[in-house]
């Protein structure tokens, strides 16, 4: 098992800025775990990718809604993943999830362990 949690979610006005982090309780993150993503669902609404990182080859990509205002990226521990959310809006609040898979994949099915999610909460 690979226990995930995350970490740094909390309430920040418009256009400021947010740095979550994934990090894997008792174990490092490995080859075989080829991906790592960040999804979020606000109420009422269905959970959707949000950036996701390449462990193996260091790729990224991110969802057309949070590209240049996301960063994602992984400490060269391998145990730990950030999101760095910057030039944040109301749009972004929502519940963050971490999540692992095999596969460099939006597809949330494709990924095999999740965290508790974290709070993001952007105000006026």
């Amino acid at each position: 098992q690979v226990p995930l949690v995350e970490s740094g979610g909390g309430l920040v006005q418009a256009e400021g800025s947010l740095r979550l982090a994934c990090a894997a309780s008792g174990v490092t993150f490995s080859r075989d775990l080829m991906a790592v993503a960040w999804f979020r669902q606000a109420p009422g609404k269905q959970r959707e990718f949000v950036a996701g990182i390449s462990v193996n080859g260091m790729l990224t990509q991110y969802a057309d809604s949070v590209k240049g205002r996301f960063a994602i990226s992984r400490d060269t521990s391998k145990s730990t993943v950030y999101l760095q959310m910057n030039s944040l809006k109301p749009e972004d609040t929502a519940v963050y999830y971490c999540a692992a898979g095999g596969a460099f994949t939006k597809r949330p099915l494709a990924y095999n362990y999740w965290g508790q999610g974290t709070q993001v909460t952007v105000s006026l």
